[in-house]
């Protein structure tokens, strides 16, 4: 089935908005859960929310996390900064809204009525007492809207589309979390206060929603290099790098003329398998999580350049292009 590259771009960029949504708020909770179980003082407590917002790429993020106000905000409230939450979801529903013949009718029902309720709600995020609540229910429509698609959508090249889209930024805002751990890392190490260190690395694997199958593959006490192994290199679990990237190669595999994108994938592996990061070290795993970022920028460049934009300059984003992708070789 032949499908438009403006169709396929809206719909790789809606699934990349709707997953950036769903772990940026996954973080956000964990972050504040963490706080709850390691004895700060208020002063602490306001400077630790500083290196949270790194998983933004934005390189003067650090500015913007001066206290949990700001930090939370800057994330899950801007409306004009593209990577937080309302604005993600907002992007979300934009790209599916000219795109919803091609999706069950029932995943469009769910994205609109995340997107209404984030537009409503998303003021009273800042306050603590209803954040929870608001932060979960992304969560949940995310997962609910990715349930729909499985169980209903039919397999071809818009599904695909989708799970190139999903899987590329869950790959990407993996090493993202891993990294801002690295910043917290270096912070703890900086204040003398490195005996925090296990609770930190719990609300890692929280904040990927990884804690209970990290403690059923891994015996014993959490070990930071154990944990960043696991979410690095574990294929057996959704949401490691790993395992990204291989359902990035099935679903190239099963697109006409994948071949060039998946050997962006390969060499993403590649640069996986050579990251050897040291989890006691944080400019270490900052570096290593920093390779692997440029190799699945690569990845989305092939994408883009070979299914969204043919022709044109590889920029990615939300423009109209007039070629087609097809998902099947007839």
């Amino acid at each position: 089935m032949a499908l438009l590259s403006r169709v396929a771009d809206r719909i790789y960029w809606a699934a990349r908005f709707l997953e950036r949504a769903e772990d940026i708020s996954r973080l956000v909770q964990s972050f504040q859960h963490v706080f709850a179980d390691l004895p700060l003082s208020a002063d602490h407590g306001r400077e630790r929310w500083a290196p949270l917002t790194v998983v933004s790429g934005d390189p003067d993020a650090m500015a913007h996390g001066g206290d949990e106000h700001d930090a939370v905000r800057f994330l899950v409230t801007d409306r004009a900064r593209q990577g937080s939450v309302v604005a993600s979801v907002a992007a979300a529903r934009e790209n599916l809204r000219t795109t919803r013949e091609v999706l069950p009718r029932e995943a469009w029902h769910a994205l609109n009525n995340l997107s209404l309720f984030v537009d409503r709600e998303a003021e009273r995020a800042l306050e603590r007492r209803f954040r929870d609540r608001f932060l979960t229910r992304v969560i949940d429509d995310s997962r609910r809207l990715d349930g729909i698609l499985n169980s209903t959508m039919t397999r071809d090249a818009a599904y695909e589309m989708w799970r190139l889209g999903r899987y590329l930024e869950r790959a990407d805002m993996t090493t993202r979390i891993v990294g801002v751990r690295a910043a917290t890392l270096m912070q703890l190490v900086s204040d003398g206060r490195p005996e925090y260190d296990e609770v930190q690395w719990m609300g890692v694997l929280r904040s990927l929603s990884a804690l209970q199958m990290y403690q059923r593959s891994s015996a014993g006490s959490i070990n930071g290099v154990d944990v960043v192994r696991f979410l690095l290199y574990d294929r057996r679990f959704p949401r490691s790098v790993a395992a990204a990237l291989d359902e990035l190669d099935q679903s190239l595999a099963r697109m006409r003329r994948g071949d060039v994108v998946r050997e962006s994938v390969d060499e993403a592996r590649s640069v996986l398998r050579g990251t050897t990061p040291s989890a006691i070290d944080g400019s270490n795993l900052d570096e290593a999580m920093e390779r692997v970022q440029v190799a699945l920028a690569t990845i989305d460049a092939s994408i883009t350049s070979r299914y969204l934009r043919p022709g044109d300059d590889g920029q990615s984003g939300t423009g109209i292009a007039t070629g087609i992708v097809s998902g099947d070789d007839d």
